[in-house]
């Protein structure tokens, strides 16, 4: 989820907007005989919610066609977009039990406490596929530094059978005691990064959540700080390392102050805004501009209205290398993080009054 600063970002054409007009589901394959169901067919309502996304994009509404895609993706489907048409598809593996274990297929499977009244400081959302040292440098230091009242909630989305072991090892043990309780959510296949913090939200149990990435290390308390920002109710998310915007096409990192996002290396808000404005849009699979993306939507109070603020702390927290990038090639990355940045730029990209730029020398 965080999101790297230094690296440029593109800047979409308003061409590449869709032309106005309804697109039609494309077919692969044959078709059943008249009268007899395809044996993936959506149901009417999935369908119907398609067609309604259809006429919003056509009308370039964008807030509304992804609040519809995040309706289609939670009912199970996914929506591939060619051209002026659209592609309805299955976009989960099923949720099984495996070895006395559940397993689940999509994020709206994982039973929520969103709806309980909270308990404890912070919930604190992890995702974890690969490099077990990371998450286990990631715990080491929640165990050292964390207050009590604060929960763990570890995402093993498709892990690796590395990663897994010392997944299964870390919820065998409640590794914090009162400190720290820690709990691990197993995904039936690869979800992606939006869909697996969903999924991982779902178990919050406290008021502020808290996205943090494998890659940091905590060095002293950096719970209580952001739980404290969000006592006031002017900021919609707070944490580590903010970007700052003129335009929202270019981002500078920034340590400290007002931001117009903040990186999702730490990344603090509220359940309750969370269950007003999410859940996450699952299309983002790959993690980058996730973390602008969710800012920009806990900030918007809508056009004409003060947005609210992010704000960005010095928090006792290390960063180490961050493998989901290192370790991918740069063509690959570049092209995940253009698909990620058109997301934010189609529903935010003319909204200038969420921009915040850098602060004053």
């Amino acid at each position: 989820m965080p999101t790297h600063a230094d690296d440029s970002r593109p800047t979409p054409r308003r061409d590449d907007a869709p032309s106005p007009g309804l697109p039609a589901i494309s077919s692969e394959g044959d078709a059943p005989p008249p009268g007899v169901p395809a044996p993936d067919a959506p149901p009417a309502e999935v369908v119907a919610l398609a067609e309604e996304r259809a006429a919003a994009r056509a009308a370039r509404d964008w807030p509304t066609a992804d609040g519809l895609r995040a309706r289609i993706e939670a009912a199970g489907w996914a929506i591939v977009d060619d051209g002026l048409a659209y592609r309805l598809a299955r976009a989960h593996p099923p949720t099984v039990d495996v070895a006395g274990r559940r397993r689940y297929g999509r994020s709206a499977d994982v039973p929520s406490r969103l709806e309980a009244a909270p308990v404890g400081l912070a919930s604190v959302v992890l995702v974890a596929t690969r490099w077990p040292d990371d998450v286990r440098r990631a715990l080491s230091s929640l165990t050292e530094h964390a207050p009590d009242g604060t929960q763990l909630v570890i995402v093993g989305d498709d892990p690796t059978p590395e990663q897994e072991a010392a997944l299964l090892a870390i919820d065998a043990i409640d590794p914090g005691g009162p400190g720290l309780a820690t709990e691990v959510v197993f995904t039936a296949g690869r979800l992606g990064m939006a869909a697996a913090l969903n999924a991982g939200i779902r178990r919050a149990a406290a008021a502020v959540v808290i996205v943090m990435d494998g890659s940091v290390e905590l060095v002293g308390d950096a719970v209580r700080p952001v739980v404290t920002a969000l006592e006031d109710p002017d900021v919609a998310v707070a944490g580590a390392w903010g970007l700052v915007s003129t335009d929202l096409r270019h981002f500078t990192e920034i340590e400290a102050g007002e931001a117009a996002a903040i990186e999702g290396y730490w990344l603090a808000f509220r359940r309750a805004d969370y269950v007003a404005r999410g859940p996450l849009d699952e299309g983002f699979r790959f993690y980058r501009n996730l973390d602008v993306w969710w800012s920009l939507v806990l900030r918007d109070e809508g056009e004409g209205r003060p947005p609210r603020r992010a704000v960005a702390l010095r928090l006792p927290l290390h960063r180490h290398e961050h493998r989901g990038w290192t370790e991918l090639p740069d063509p690959e990355r570049d092209r995940l993080s253009k698909r990620n940045f058109y997301r934010v730029i189609r529903r935010f990209g003319r909204r200038r009054d969420l921009a915040v730029g850098p602060p004053a020398p």
